[in-house]
């Protein structure tokens, strides 16, 4: 084991877990992971993984902190409003866990600049809160192979999945294109409750730890669907789609592309 005294004593509750242990949190320490969006679900994402001694974290968002985002997105305070997320949240991260290395990009996921971000993480997390982003990173994952997880938020309801491409269904097996224009509420017009986005946020991390340690079972071929008012979860068995635009038999997305702008971020399976 190569890791210092002051790490050991740092990461002493994971060692003592025999699926972690000292071999397990040098495998943490080696890990890349991208999260694709500082706000709910990235921020308490973020905050986890740089405690849990995740070794490079990459913070990916265009936007500055507003005072309607703090109802929600811990890694942020009041003195941020104003401030890129990436440089708050990667403050915050580093005041945790001085081990992590941040990498953060103040700008948007697109097809120009996705697979050239991409091809230098291990796992990525979906925290973006837009249709046109979270197919985007669906496909940019999809061809660069790497594994992902999606969630999304709205109102008391939190859904997420994991996607090993090539290996089990992706988004748009499920979920095969955005909706159309004003089919389905945003946020900022619906309202969601905050402690959902560290419920759904703190599953991703978990599914990005359980990846890089090569513990556990992911949440692949399923969809996780959370509502906190019957604090009630409900799982939903998936299967790839031989149809699928994205990784059938034969797809018809062969290439990156931008969607065009839809909002909000949870679309429902029925």
């Amino acid at each position: 084991m190569n890791l210092s005294e002051v790490q050991i004593e740092r990461y002493s509750r994971h060692i003592l877990l025999s699926e972690v242990g000292g071999a397990g949190q040098e495998r943490l320490l080696a890990g890349r992971v991208l999260l694709v969006g500082a706000g709910g679900l990235g921020s308490p994402a973020s905050l986890y993984l740089a405690a849990a001694g995740v070794g490079t974290i990459g913070l990916m968002d265009g936007d500055a902190v507003d005072l309607s985002n703090l109802q929600r997105q811990i890694a942020h305070t009041t003195p941020d409003i104003g401030r890129p997320k990436v440089e708050s949240a990667a403050e915050k991260i580093r005041a945790i866990n001085p081990d992590v290395t941040v990498r953060a990009y103040h700008e948007r996921l697109t097809a120009a600049n996705a697979l050239d971000i991409l091809s230098d993480y291990d796992f990525v997390i979906d925290g973006t809160d837009n249709f046109p982003a979270k197919f985007l990173v669906a496909d940019a994952c999809h061809f660069a192979r790497k594994p992902y997880s999606h969630a999304g938020i709205l109102k008391f309801d939190g859904q997420t999945m994991t996607v090993r491409p090539g290996e089990s269904a992706c988004y748009r097996c499920v979920f095969h294109a955005p909706p159309p224009p004003g089919a389905v509420p945003s946020c900022s017009q619906a309202g969601v409750l905050g402690v959902l986005a560290g419920v759904m946020g703190t599953l991703q991390a978990t599914e990005a730890l359980k990846y890089l340690l090569g513990q556990g079972e992911l949440l692949a071929n399923s969809l996780l669907v959370y509502n906190a008012l019957a604090l009630q979860f409900r799982k939903i068995t998936l299967k790839r789609n031989p149809k699928c635009p994205l990784c059938g038999e034969t797809p018809s997305i062969t290439e990156l592309r931008d969607e065009a702008p839809v909002a909000c971020s949870i679309q429902s399976k029925r």
